[in-house]
């Protein structure tokens, strides 16, 4: 397992934090996610996943990852 930490912006809520970790856990390969405003830590497994994707996901839901 690996584990990335993200830094997000433009969540301003719970509901932003609700959304990302939705987005996140729908992924193949997540394993584990904590989310608040501001940041995202994600247990991955790498054969199934990687970070450019999950920062993709993140950004496609309406948010910017740094």
């Amino acid at each position: 397992m690996n584990t990335i930490e993200l830094t997000i912006s433009g969540m301003t809520c719970q509901g932003c934090v609700k959304s990302v970790t939705r987005v996140l856990e729908a992924l193949p390969g997540v394993k584990h996610t904590d989310v608040a405003i501001g940041r995202a830590t994600v247990e991955f497994d790498p054969a199934a996943q990687n970070a450019d994707t999950l920062r993709s996901a993140i950004e496609d839901a309406g948010f910017d990852v740094a």
